[in-house]
């Protein structure tokens, strides 16, 4: 579990300082995650990390809304 919990953080974090990677993930996760750690890996373990990547970018966005937000409202 607690390698999935890395690979899903070290995915979030090359994805979002990259914007090739950023639109590859959009297009297709998979082809995405098997670029970041250069592997081809089985589907039990790709498809929780793509969920946990997905989650992550989400979450990360909603909070940089939420900033935005704050800062017009003052």
């Amino acid at each position: 579990m607690n390698e999935i919990k890395e690979l899903i953080k070290t995915g979030v974090e090359k994805i979002m300082k990259d914007d090739e990677l950023q639109a590859l993930f959009k297009k297709d996760p998979v082809k995405a995650v098997e670029k970041i750690y250069n592997v081809d890996l089985p589907d039990e373990v790709i498809n929780p990390v793509i969920d946990g990547i997905k989650a992550k970018l989400a979450a990360e966005k909603l909070s940089d809304a939420a900033s935005m937000l704050k800062k017009f409202m003052k």
